[in-house]
C-alpha cells in the first residue's frame, strides 16, 4: 500500500509539473551602444522580479518565468525592431520589458508590439512623444516622461541661481524631446539659452561642437546625452579645452561611469535622474544586496516593470497579453494592499484569493492616463568626485 500511495503521489506531482506554464518575457535592452554600462543594472532589476515570482510558485498555478535577453542597441531602430520581432515570433514571449531608449522603444512598439498584440513596459524610455502614440492599450512605462524632467531641470538650475546656459543634446528622440521640454520650462521661468545644439553619437572628436557652445557662453553647460557615447565625448572636449568647468547632467549621463571617468573634474556640477526616497527604494537595495548597482539609472524601474507585468497576469488569470493588458493599471494603483519589493509572493497570493493589490514597488509606482508614470526625481551634485544626493522632488 505504501508503495502504491507513493507512486500515485509521484504521478500527481509529475502531472502538476507538466501542467505548469513556462512564461517567457523579453528583456529588450541596449546591451551595446550608448547606455551599455546601465543596461545590465536595468535588466538585473527586471530579472530579479522574475526570479522572485518563479520561486514563489504562485503565478498561475506554479508558472516558471524565463527571461529572454535581446539587444536593442539603443540607437539602431532597425536592429531593435528585428530583435523585438525575434522575441515575439521565435521565442514567443508573452511580454517585453523594454526597450530602454525612446527611439528604439517607439519602433518596437509600432512595428512589433502593436501588430502582434504584445504588452511592452519600458523602465527607461522617457520621450514625451511616446505619450501620444496610439498603442491599443499595450504600452506602459515605469519611468516618468521627460516632460516632467525638463521642468525639474529648470527648477534645479534656477534655484541654484543659474539663469543662462548652453545646451547640447544627443540627436535622437530622447535628446530632442528632453531639450524641448527643458528649454520651454527654463525660458518660461525667466532663464536664457545662449545656444542649443545637437551632437551626434559615435564621433571621435567633439571640439567643434564645444567651440560653438563656448562661444555662445553660459553659466553652465547642460548636457543631455549618454555617458557611454557622445555625452562623454562632449564632456571630455569641454574639460580639455577649458570651455566649461560647471555642468548640469540629465539622467542619461548619471551612471557610475561618470564618476569613474570624470568625477574629480566635475566638482559642484549638478543634475537629476528618476529616483525616490520611498520605503520601497531601501527595500529594493536590501533585496539586491550588492548583486548589481541599484543606484544606476532605471534599475529600480526595471524591477517594477517586470513586477507589474507579472502581477497583471495573476490578476487576469492569464498570460495572454490581450487579456492581462487591461489589468496593469489595476494592480499599479489603489485600492488594494500596498506591495513593496520582496513581497511579490504575498501579492500573488492576494490576487489568487480574489483580493486587490496596490503595487508601490521600489519607485513609488503610480500610473495615470494610458500608462504613464507620475514619477519623482533625485537631485544630485558632484561632491568629492562622487554623485551625491541633494534631495528628492
Amino acid at each position: 500500500m505504501k508503495n502504491t500511495v507513493t507512486a500515485a503521489s509521484l504521478a500527481l506531482l509529475t502531472a502538476g509539473m507538466a501542467q505548469a506554464e513556462e512564461i517567457k518575457l523579453g528583456v529588450l535592452m541596449g546591451f551595446t551602444g550608448p547606455i551599455e554600462s546601465m543596461a545590465p543594472q536595468i535588466a538585473g532589476g527586471a530579472e530579479m522580479a522574475m526570479q522572485e515570482v518563479t520561486q514563489s510558485g504562485k503565478l498561475l498555478g506554479g508558472a516558471k518565468v524565463v527571461p529572454i535577453r535581446a539587444d536593442s542597441t539603443c540607437v539602431d531602430s532597425s536592429a531593435a525592431t528585428a530583435a523585438g520581432e525575434r522575441l515575439v515570433t521565435s521565442d514567443q514571449v508573452k511580454g517585453i520589458i523594454g526597450a530602454t531608449c525612446s527611439g528604439a522603444t517607439g519602433s518596437v512598439l509600432i512595428n512589433v508590439a502593436i501588430p502582434h498584440g504584445v504588452v511592452m513596459i519600458s523602465p527607461s524610455a522617457t520621450s514625451p512623444a511616446l505619450s501620444e502614440t496610439e498603442d491599443d492599450g499595450l504600452f506602459f512605462r515605469t519611468a516618468p516622461s521627460d516632460a516632467r524632467q525638463g521642468q525639474v531641470m529648470a527648477e534645479v538650475l534656477l534655484e541654484d541661481g543659474v539663469r543662462e546656459v548652453a545646451v547640447t543634446y544627443t540627436n535622437n528622440d530622447y535628446g530632442k524631446g528632453l531639450a524641448d521640454s527643458f528649454e520651454t520650462a527654463f525660458a518660461k521661468a525667466g532663464g536664457s539659452i545662449t545656444l542649443s545644439a545637437a551632437h551626434e553619437d559615435g564621433k571621435a572628436d567633439y571640439t567643434a561642437e564645444v567651440g560653438a557652445l563656448a562661444s555662445a557662453g553660459g553659466d553652465r553647460l547642460v548636457l543631455l546625452g549618454f555617458v557611454d557615447q557622445g555625452g562623454a565625448g562632449v564632456l571630455r572636449a569641454a574639460l580639455d579645452t577649458g570651455a566649461f568647468d560647471q555642468f548640469h547632467f540629465a539622467d542619461g549621463m548619471l551612471a557610475s561611469k561618470l564618476e569613474a571617468d570624470f568625477g574629480a573634474d566635475l566638482e559642484g556640477s549638478t543634475g537629476q535622474l528618476p529616483g525616490t526616497d520611498s520605503p520601497g527604494s531601501k527595500l529594493y537595495a536590501d533585496l539586491v544586496d550588492g548583486a548589481f548597482d541599484v543606484t544606476s539609472p532605471f534599475s529600480p524601474e526595471g524591477y517594477d516593470a517586470a513586477a507589474l507585468m507579472l502581477l497583471a497576469m495573476q490578476a487576469a488569470g492569464s498570460s495572454d497579453p490581450q487579456v492581462y493588458k487591461d489589468h496593469v493599471m489595476t494592480v499599479a494603483n489603489a485600492p488594494g494592499e500596498q506591495i513593496f519589493p520582496g513581497e511579490l509572493d504575498k501579492a500573488l497570493q492576494i490576487l489568487a484569493d480574489g483580493g486587490a493589490v496596490d503595487y508601490v514597488g521600489s519607485t513609488d509606482v503610480e500610473l495615470f492616463g494610458s500608462g504613464e508614470s507620475a514619477g519623482s526625481y533625485r537631485q544630485i551634485q558632484i561632491q568629492d568626485g562622487a554623485i551625491t544626493t541633494v534631495k528628492y522632488r
